[in-house]
């Protein structure tokens, strides 16, 4: 029954994403606790401190390889926020079961929309940080080979923070991607869909949270309930993030003309900010989507992306 009531509202819940979604507050909905789903969640201000870590760790790999000395404890472990794929299967499934509608989903359960949005923000923050430092790859290539002399050579590495060989297998083939958050992201999303069909019900609420995204930018009233441009911000990244995904995950993805994402209006809404502002979205629009340059894409759309 439940199955059933989603295909009939279906088309009405598309447009449906006229409400604020509120990214700032720190107190998830009670509803969202009863669940069980998640703890509270950090601040937009919270989030950023994590991304200033992220530079920092970027900014710690690049000297320490350039150097070929051992590298900080923080480039040994863990990105902040690095994705789980159990952690994210759950958020993703409680986001798209069926006992509600999309709209439903993302307005009674905010403090899970919030989470997800917050790992969307920081997947494309740390990949915009990773492409500004293009020679890490490099860099961390030549780290392995001074290593590896030196094993030959039997000289000691000083400090404790030597990379190991498994560790720096996976670290290149993680900094090997020109985009590695994006990628693990649209993966672990990907098998999400292929091991719960129907594709609609994911599909459905990454379209819905695009368009949630796209009004309160639009709409002077939401807008101006922002406490913040970083609000503004965020909320831009977001946005994207979910188009990207959608993208993916789509048989046709987001630039087709049966996509249920107003990509023109999506795109509108970036053009009208201050172009150094979006010039870093507009780029992962054009050039880490899948569909783009298929011949289902409209010119027009197209054009909006030259």
């Amino acid at each position: 029954m439940g199955n059933l009531i989603k295909v009939l509202t279906r088309d009405i819940d598309h447009n449906a994403g006229n409400f604020f979604l509120d990214f700032e507050s720190k107190c998830p909905h009670p509803l969202t606790l009863f669940w069980g789903y998640i703890r509270p969640g950090p601040s937009v201000t919270e989030v950023q401190g994590l991304l200033d870590k992220a530079v920092g760790f970027l900014r710690a790999a690049h000297l320490s390889l350039c150097f070929a000395c051992p590298p900080p404890p923080q480039v040994t472990s863990t990105p902040p926020l690095c994705l789980t794929e159990g952690a994210l299967h759950g958020l993703l499934g409680a986001l798209t079961s069926t006992r509600y509608t999309p709209t439903q989903h993302l307005e009674r359960e905010q403090a899970l929309a919030k989470q997800f949005a917050e790992i969307l923000h920081f997947t494309l923050r740390f990949d915009e940080l990773k492409m500004t430092n293009p020679a890490i790859q490099n860099d961390f290539s030549y780290y392995r080979r001074t290593l590896n002399r030196m094993r030959i050579n039997n000289v000691p590495a000083e400090g404790e923070n030597e990379v190991n060989n498994e560790l720096a297998n996976r670290m290149s083939l993680f900094y090997a991607e020109a985009t590695p958050m994006l990628k693990t992201l649209s993966d672990a999303t990907t098998k999400f869909v292929s091991e719960n069909l129907p594709i609609e019900n994911t599909t459905d609420c990454l379209s819905t949270m695009a368009s949630v995204c796209k009004i309160m930018l639009e709409t002077p009233e939401y807008r101006s309930r922002f406490a913040s441009e970083e609000t503004a911000s965020f909320c831009l990244r977001v946005m994207v993030g979910v188009i990207i995904l959608y993208d993916f995950v789509h048989p046709v993805g987001a630039f087709a003309k049966g996509s249920k994402i107003d990509m023109r209006g999506c795109i509108k809404v970036l053009r009208d900010q201050p172009r150094n502002s979006v010039e870093g979205l507009l780029n992962a629009l054009r050039y880490t989507t899948k569909h783009l340059n298929d011949e289902s894409t409209s010119k027009n759309i197209k054009a909006m992306l030259q």
